[in-house]
């Protein structure tokens, strides 16, 4: 499977690996500073695809820091390939995720990070946001980038297709097309809500998808649009399609 990369932001590339089987983009981000921060491991499968796209740009030995939003195969599966390339790399989560998953799962003890916590990494600025059950499991958190205001969304506005590595058009009918279409894909709480507020009142500039183009615009808008569609088909039971993204993976 082919890598491609493009900078979205200034010095954050966007790692993107195809896959035609499951017809959806698997995105890594690569923010090359002072301590190199990968978002994303890939699953183990498309390490070699990762790693030659991350060489690409640099010196993937060097990488610091690799961002694990949650549990998941995309999202850690390749994590310990990444520390053994990498001898100062260091897996980056949240509390529940080091504690549940990583503490046991990573070769290298992970650094845990509270909700609202910030480090640097050079010229760039992260903040850690605990969002539980935003997309996934309880484990899950995101990371925004203050410095060029990029939040990375890890599954929020996912959408099938080889598409464009950038958008400033719409992706809310995408993502809804996504949801309508995997019900069961992310949930739906009483926290929901607050979570994606929380995530706008940041005002990014740049939305980091990992399944998909990523998005350069009015971040706040589409995050409210995107909370919007939640309440419209998640607030209520939806009828379950006859094929979703599991079934096409079991086929």
């Amino acid at each position: 499977m082919e890598c491609k990369t493009t900078e979205i932001a200034r010095d954050t590339y966007r790692i993107s690996t195809f896959h035609p089987s499951h017809g959806i983009q698997y995105n890594q981000f690569l923010i090359k500073d002072d301590e190199p921060f990968l978002m994303h491991t890939g699953t183990k499968s498309m390490f070699q695809s990762t790693l030659q796209g991350v060489n690409s740009i640099m010196d993937a030995s060097k990488l610091r820091w690799i961002g694990i939003s949650h549990f998941e195969s995309d999202e850690s599966g390749a994590l310990n390939e990444w520390l053994d390339i990498a001898p100062r790399a260091q897996g980056v989560c949240s509390f529940v995720c080091s504690t549940l998953n990583l503490n046991d799962f990573s070769s290298r003890p992970p650094h845990s990070l509270s909700d609202g916590e910030t480090f640097k990494i050079g010229q760039h600025v992260l903040r850690f946001i605990s969002t539980p059950h935003v997309p996934h499991g309880w484990d899950a958190g995101l990371f925004f980038d203050e410095t060029e205001k990029t939040l990375f969304c890890s599954d929020l506005f996912a959408h099938f297709g080889d598409v464009e590595p950038m958008t400033g058009s719409e992706i809310i009918q995408c993502a809804k097309e996504t949801i309508q279409n995997n019900p069961d894909l992310l949930p739906y709480t009483l926290h929901t809500e607050k979570i994606l507020q929380h995530l706008a009142d940041l005002k990014p500039k740049i939305l980091a998808v990992m399944h998909g183009s990523s998005f350069s615009g009015d971040g706040q808008k589409v995050i409210l649009e995107l909370n919007a569609v939640f309440e419209e088909l998640c607030s209520k039971p939806m009828d379950t399609p006859k094929e979703d993204f599991f079934t096409t993976l079991k086929a």
